[in-house]
C-alpha cells in the first residue's frame, strides 16, 4: 500500500524587516550633520555681524558715516520696503501688495530682475550653441573660439560706452551690455564642458554603430549637461556684474534699478544705502544658486556618475 505524501506547503512570506539599527543611525547621522552645519553657519554670521558692530562703534563719529553699524543698514532696508502709497484702512494682503508694488527697494529689484532675466536668457540662447559649435568643429574653435576667449577677457564695463553710442540711454543699451557679458562666458564654459566628457563614451557609442550627429545628440550632449549647467551658472554671475556696471553708468528714466540705488547712495554719501543694496544683491545671488542651479547640478552629476565623493 502506497502512502500519498501531502503536497509541499508554500513557504510563508517573510515579514518585512524592521528598519535596521544601521539605517536608523545613518538617517540620524545625516540629520545631525545637517543641524551641525546650520548651527555652524549661524554662529559664524552672528559673530561676523557682532564684529562688524564693534568695529563700527570703535571708529570716530565721522568715520562711522563711511562704515555704518549693521543696525543702521537694517534700518535703511526696513524703511526702503515701506510702501509709498497705502490706504488708511488697509488689510494685511493690501499692505503686502503695496510693499511689493510701491516700495522703493522692491521696485528697484523688479526693474533689475526684469533686465537681468531678459539679457541672461538671450545670452544663454546664443552662448550654448556657440559652445557646442566650437567644441564640435575645429574651424569654429580656431575662429569663434578665439574671438570668445578674447572678448571674455574684456571687462563688462568696457561695453558701456559702445552701448551708449549705439543705442543711447535706453533699455537696449542695458540689454546689450548684459548679453555681451553673458555670451562669451557661457560659450567658453560649454566648450570646456563638452571637451571634459570621457572619451570612452564616444568610443562605446561608435562601437554600437552611432556616428556623426547621432553621437553628439544622444551621447555627448547628455553627458556634458552637468558641465553645461555649470557654464550657465557662471553666465549668471557675469550677467549680474554686467548689469550692475550698466545700471551705474547708464541713467534712464524707464526705471531705477539696484545699480542706480548704489550710484545715488554714493553721490549722497549714504553708506547704509550702499551696503544695504549690496546685501540685497548678494542675497539674490545666493538664492538663485541654491534654488535654481545647485539642485540641477547635483541631479545631473549624480545621474551621469560624475558626483564628487
Amino acid at each position: 500500500m502506497t502512502t500519498v505524501s501531502p503536497p509541499p506547503s508554500k513557504p510563508a512570506r517573510p515579514a518585512a524587516p524592521a528598519l535596521s539599527a544601521a539605517a536608523r543611525h545613518r538617517g540620524l547621522s545625516r540629520r545631525t550633520v545637517a543641524a551641525r552645519r546650520v548651527l555652524t553657519a549661524l554662529i559664524f554670521f552672528a559673530a561676523l555681524t557682532y564684529g562688524w558692530h564693534l568695529l563700527s562703534l570703535s571708529l570716530p563719529p565721522m568715520k562711522q558715516l563711511m562704515f555704518p553699524p549693521p543696525e543702521k543698514v537694517w534700518h535703511y532696508l526696513t524703511q526702503s520696503v515701506q510702501p509709498s502709497r497705502l490706504q488708511a484702512d488697509h488689510t494685511r494682503w493690501e499692505y503686502f501688495r503695496a510693499v511689493v508694488t510701491n516700495s522703493d527697494l522692491f521696485t528697484a529689484m523688479r526693474v533689475t530682475m526684469s533686465r537681468l532675466l531678459l539679457g541672461y536668457i538671450a545670452g544663454v540662447l546664443i552662448g550654448v550653441p556657440l559652445g557646442i559649435l566650437t567644441a564640435r568643429y575645429r574651424w569654429a574653435e580656431d575662429t569663434l573660439g578665439v574671438v570668445g576667449l578674447g572678448l571674455q577677457t574684456l571687462p563688462s564695463v568696457c561695453w558701456v560706452p559702445l552701448a551708449l553710442l549705439w543705442f543711447g540711454q535706453t533699455e537696449n543699451a542695458m540689454l546689450f551690455v548684459v548679453v555681451m557679458g553673458t555670451v562669451w562666458s557661457v560659450q567658453i564654459a560649454v566648450d570646456n564642458g563638452m571637451r571634459s566628457v570621457p572619451p570612452i563614451y564616444q568610443r562605446a557609442a561608435r562601437t554600437m554603430g552611432s556616428t556623426g550627429l547621432h553621437t553628439w545628440w544622444y551621447v555627448m550632449l547628455p553627458a556634458s549637461l552637468p558641465f553645461i549647467v555649470s557654464g550657465v551658472k557662471q553666465g549668471w554671475a557675469f550677467a549680474w556684474r554686467s548689469l550692475m556696471a550698466a545700471e551705474i553708468y547708464v541713467a534712464i528714466q524707464s526705471g531705477l534699478g539696484l545699480g542706480q540705488l548704489l550710484h545715488y547712495g554714493r553721490d549722497l554719501s549714504a553708506m547704509d544705502q550702499v551696503i544695504g543694496v549690496m546685501f540685497v544683491i548678494v542675497v539674490i545671488g545666493l538664492l538663485a544658486d541654491k534654488i535654481l542651479f545647485s539642485p540641477w547640478e547635483r541631479f545631473l552629476h549624480k545621474r551621469w556618475g560624475t558626483v564628487r565623493t
